[in-house]
């Protein structure tokens, strides 16, 4: 589905993140913005793809409940489109949401979610500097993935449906110095795992990546188109 200035929908996206809103953007969409404000250290799962997945489907239910709150506001006469990104595989029904279901078009909500996984384990994102140096080092001549997930749910019918993607990444070995600046610089303490290929700091040093940047940035373009047409 390619987007066009003549959508019959409008796209929530429900995340605060500029790479995912960059990604949207760059794939010819037109979207307003909600955060979830949810406490992701309280859902845990043992496998990250489960994780990823609940973890989109939650950000989901807390904007649909923000939204409910703001049912009397007059809508716009398009519909409104929410995307979730995390990383699991989840296909629900929900109920439709307030107002969106009397407009003629759909509304879909997003969200999305996204680990690292490094020698078997989860990794979100750095608490301190001193784990975010931790995990550049062991990243330095080794490997590691990305699990994330994209969570579409559509606010008229209320289908809902999520995936996962991942992507394994193979790093050059890391100088230090670049790992200091990269830890004084300060990007990679907000984003999962520390890990951020397209930074012009680290790229020199990515060796392979098997799957898409934009799935390791955080929105697999492909699975979201898919999962829109889904939706629709």
């Amino acid at each position: 589905m390619e987007a066009n200035s003549s959508s019959s929908f409008k796209i929530i996206l429900g995340s605060a993140s500029v790479a995912r809103r960059k990604i949207l953007a760059e794939m010819g969409y037109e979207f307003t913005v909600m955060t979830a404000d949810i406490d992701e250290k309280c859902i845990r799962k043992e496998k990250p793809e489960e994780l990823v997945l609940v973890l989109a489907q939650a950000k989901a239910d807390a904007i649909i409940s923000k939204l409910q709150t703001i049912n009397n506001q007059e809508m716009d006469a398009e519909p409104t489109i929410v995307i979730a990104a995390d990383t699991a595989e989840a296909n629900s029904q929900r109920l439709p949401v307030g107002d969106y279901i009397k407009d003629d078009e759909p509304t879909l909500l997003i969200t999305s979610d996204q680990v690292v996984v490094y020698e078997g384990v989860i990794r979100e994102k750095p608490s301190s500097k001193e784990e975010a140096r931790q995990f550049l080092k062991d990243y330095s001549g080794g490997h590691a993935a990305t699990v994330g997930s994209v969570h579409v749910t559509n606010l008229k019918t209320g289908f809902s449906k999520g995936e996962w993607d991942r992507v394994e990444i193979y790093f050059h070995e890391i100088p230090d110095e670049i790992i200091e600046k990269l830890i004084e610089e300060g990007t990679v303490l907000k984003v999962a795992g520390g890990l951020i290929i397209e930074h012009p700091l680290i790229l020199p040093f990515v060796k392979e990546v098997v799957g898409t940047t934009d799935s390791v940035m955080g929105l697999p373009k492909d699975l979201t188109r898919r999962l829109l047409k889904e939706a629709i």
